[in-house]
């Protein structure tokens, strides 16, 4: 029994009541952050709180110059920060239109519009045609209501909604509609149930409360921060017992102490991580890529695990009828989107209508049978878009690329009557005059609802044959339909009833929401990279599967389960499994948190609500900015404003750029540190009391860890870096042989350093000046032997900086105030070419070093390619531990 029908609606004044009560139908939004907690964060960061203490040390023993340099370096590296998420917040408020705006409500009788945030509980909404349902309601009456869910469930076909106690049995939850759904046919009245925190958003919203934490990067920085702060105590306690163990004065081993300090922090680190996260988010951002927040450049170059939502993300988002099938042969149908370019095939050759008889009578009776329309576009710019139910919209675009006419069938053969499309029958039939007067009755709808010998004339083999094939075709992933006509030429039928009897099958068409083409590239990149590519989706299972297959995920059938069998406990493993079916949002969480808690670095990508929790929880999320729903825009760290998934695999070999350029800078700056230090250390045994002044370690570290420092950050990607398997996710920031390279090389430039100065100690030459000038020059003969791509002038601005640099570091030995700055004495022009000649030697060691390590990593980076497609999906977590 239907509930009473309700025609007035609340009155204004009982809606203004319970808008107090129950609160604005809005979905609770994250507070947007003020920039003075932005500037907070920022600080934060061990190394910055590192370099704070530093300046203070500095500005204690009154050097303001040093102090100045090194609060600038914080002020420009907090400042980058802070204006890449506020200009990343406001385009993804750009982006906030997808929302209902306002809704057709009853109030006081009449009908009138009010915003979407006004709709209260109790309240008589009227939806139509193109409509976003602004809350949960119950469907009063409907005429031909139906609604695209994908959004909040997954699934791309849209769902047929009925008036409450109307519809078939068995049907779930057929007479209720959900916040953020769109209309896509009919029209209808529905009573508001839920709005706000109270409806399918606002819940699914709840779930999304974990604010997101340390990425990679930020956690092994950490890491780092402390123990070289650590380290950085000890050493400067050392040089300073060693010092006053040796008379000198406490004022200038305090000096020197905390000059060690600032030598050994590589101050210019943050400023590199900084320009390199925004160097890769202005190259996403031309790749139309909205970083949120800039951490995730590079926590997508540590991803072990793409998680890939289906509808809209793998697929096109619509649908397309691409199988044929008539009793003469099959036919396949191509092209992209609604477009009417493409082609029909059948053995290999291009076929139209005149070709091929029995394909155009199917199609013919399928663009009759239909209530939709294509739209073409305003301008090249925009693609033709599908009005109405998207599986007639798809038969309609089928017809056209046959060749087919719509308004020539439908001006030659005009509707007089029809029997609508219903759940409970499965079948739509519509009665048209054909020029000689008599009637074409046609008839589509699902294979169990025409296939019947009460519905079709046909013999018993050919029925058999049809459903055999339907089966066939559903069971690859394509929601099928049989379409069958006849022609009366006598007296008109009686009625419906009679409509439905003795028709011929004309044939079946295969209608799917198709994999973007980009989608298969982007999963054999992923599968070269050595990532682990898994499909989450709340489709049904063979759809779900056959898009996998066609995207290249492959998945047995013992990998593919569904949201039941994860929620009664026997789905297995969840990281053994490829493909993930019927799931609810909190499976979803649970699908990703299981493979987190297995050490893998998450990336999920989706477009929906439905999507929204497992963005947040992911490790990034990855969200579509056109098709995207607001909540899935609002939960990611990228947002992809054209759709393109293949902008992922893009922005992983931005993240490993970002990365690998830290750990160049990391291995230029810490060797230079650790040189000074061993020469702090050393020299005294060798005969040199104080080998370096504090103010002549501070102007080295001010050159070669300011701007050739900072250009290193801007080096392009490697060459076979996506050829490479993603590095462990507990992996050390110094780690795969990096300390080892840190150590060599610094030892080298510090004997290198040592030697020339017992050589002009010896020979009574100006031997603390000329190491000052070795040590310095020998520094940044490595930085040039790292570059990415030695030879060529892919990253001009290094070679600027260095050049700066060494004019500047020969200015402290020949300019005179320099000179009375940091102690120096002029050296002969001999010596000037011996000190030139030594710093080549660091671009010559650092380079042959650099190539002996690339050769190793290529060569593994080669084995875990071919090993990569053998893997069983269940032993992926060995990454996370090192196994790989």
């Amino acid at each position: 029994m239907g509930r009473p029908r309700v025609t007035e609606g609340l009155s204004r004044e009982e809606a203004a009541r319970r808008l107090g009560e129950y609160g604005a139908n809005v979905v609770a939004q994250e507070r947007r952050t003020p920039v003075w907690r932005r500037v907070l964060q920022q600080l934060r960061d061990p190394l910055i709180v590192v370099l704070l203490v530093a300046a203070v040390l500095t500005l204690a023993t009154g050097d303001l110059p040093d102090a100045a340099v090194i609060l600038l370096v914080i002020t420009v590296n907090t400042a980058v920060g802070v204006v890449q998420e506020v200009r990343a917040e406001r385009a993804v408020a750009a982006l906030s239109a997808l929302s209902a705006p306002a809704a057709c409500v009853v109030r006081d009788g009449a009908e009138c519009s009010v915003p979407a945030a006004d709709v209260v509980p109790g309240d008589l909404v009227l939806l139509g045609e193109g409509d976003i349902v602004p809350a949960d309601g119950t469907v009063l009456d409907a005429a031909l209501l139906l609604v695209d869910e994908s959004a909040l469930t997954g699934e791309s076909v849209p769902v047929e909604k009925t008036a409450a106690g109307d519809g078939a049995p068995g049907t779930v939850a057929a007479d209720t509609v959900a916040a953020g759904t769109v209309v896509v046919r009919g029209r209808g009245r529905v009573q508001i149930t839920g709005t706000g925190a109270h409806s399918a958003l606002g819940r699914i919203a709840a779930l999304m409360g974990t604010a997101p934490g340390l990425t990679p990067l930020q956690r092994r920085l950490a890491r780092f921060g402390r123990a070289l702060a650590a380290v950085t105590v000890a050493l400067c306690a050392v040089v300073l017992a060693l010092g006053l163990v040796r008379g000198q004065p406490v004022e200038l081993m305090v000096v020197a102490a905390i000059s060690l300090a600032v030598a050994a922090v590589p101050e210019s680190l943050p400023a590199v991580i900084t320009l390199a996260l925004a160097l890769g988010a202005r190259r996403m951002a031309d790749r139309h890529a909205i970083v949120r927040r800039l951490p995730a450049v590079e926590t997508l170059g540590s991803v072990t695990v793409l998680a890939t939502d289906k509808t809209g993300t793998l697929t096109e988002g619509r649908m397309a009828a691409e199988k044929l099938w008539t009793p003469q042969g099959e036919a396949t149908v191509t092209g992209t989107g609604y477009a009417p370019e493409g082609r029909v095939t059948r053995d290999g050759r291009t076929v139209t209508a005149s070709d091929a008889p029995d394909l155009a009578a199917l199609l013919r009776a399928a663009m009759l049978c239909n209530d939709a329309a294509l739209e073409p576009p305003p301008d090249d710019d925009t693609p033709w878009r599908g009005m109405g139910d998207p599986t007639e919209a798809a038969l309609l675009t089928a017809g056209a690329r046959l060749g087919l006419d719509r308004s020539a069938l439908e001006s030659e053969l005009p509707r007089v009557s029809e029997v609508p499309f219903e759940s409970a029958r499965k079948r739509m039939t519509t009665v048209h005059r054909t020029p000689g007067g008599g009637l074409r009755i046609v008839c589509k709808g699902a294979p169990e609802a025409v296939l019947r010998p009460t519905v079709l004339t046909d013999t018993p083999d050919l029925l058999s044959q049809a459903a055999a094939r339907a089966e066939e075709l559903a069971r690859g992933g394509y929601r099928v339909l049989a379409v069958a006509s006849r022609d009366h030429q006598g007296p008109q039928p009686q009625g419906p009833d009679t409509w439905e009897t003795g028709l011929s099958l004309l044939g079946l068409v295969g209608i799917l929401d198709p994999p973007r083409d980009t989608s298969r590239t982007t999963v054999a990149a992923c599968e070269r990279a050595g990532i682990t590519p898994v499909l989450i989706t709340g489709d049904h299972p063979l759809t779900a599967r056959a898009v996998a297959a066609r995207s290249g995920i492959v998945a047995r059938a013992d990998e593919v389960t569904t949201g039941e069998r994860i929620r009664q406990g026997t789905a297995g493993e969840l990281t053994a499994l490829r493909v993930y079916a019927r799931t609810t949002p909190e499976q979803k969480l649970d699908i990703v948190q299981a493979w987190r808690t297995a050490g893998q670095v998450v990336a999920m990508t989706g477009d929906g609500v439905n999507d929204g929790p497992a963005l947040r929880r992911a490790d990034i999320g990855v969200a579509m900015g056109q098709r995207g729903t607001e909540v899935a825009r609002q939960a990611a760290d990228l947002v992809l404003a054209d759709d393109n998934l293949a902008t992922v695999v893009a922005a992983v070999e931005e993240g490993r750029r970002v990365y690998a350029n830290v750990r160049r800078f990391l291995l230029y700056a810490l060797s230079g540190g650790t040189a000074e230090i061993l020469v702090m250390l050393l020299g005294p045994f060798f005969g040199m009391p104080l080998p370096l002044l504090p103010a002549q370690i501070l102007w080295i570290n001010l050159l070669t860890h300011g701007l050739p420092g900072v250009a290193l950050g801007a080096e392009p990607v490697a060459p076979g870096v996506m050829r490479h398997p993603p590095r462990p996710p507990e992996e050390s920031v110094l780690g795969a042989g990096l300390w080892p390279r840190i150590l060599a090389m610094g030892a080298f430039v510090g004997a290198v350093t040592l030697v020339t100065g017992v050589w002009a100690l010896e020979t009574d030459r100006p031997w603390q000046s000329l190491m000052f000038l070795v040590l310095g020059a020998t520094q940044l003969g490595v930085a040039l032997g790292s570059r990415a791509r030695p030879g060529s002038l892919a990253n001009p601005f290094l070679l600027v900086a260095v050049a700066t640099a060494l004019a500047l570091q020969v200015a402290g030995v020949y300019l005179p105030p320099l000179r009375a700055l940091l102690g120096t004495e002029p050296l002969p022009p001999t010596d000037l070419v011996i000190a030139f000649a030594l710093s080549g030697l660091g671009h010559v060691v650092m380079w042959a070093q650099r190539r002996l390590t690339d050769t190793s990593s290529s060569a593994a980076g080669l084995t875990c390619v071919r090993r990569a497609p053998r893997r069983r999906p269940g032993r992926v977590r060995r990454v996370g531990r090192g196994g790989r």
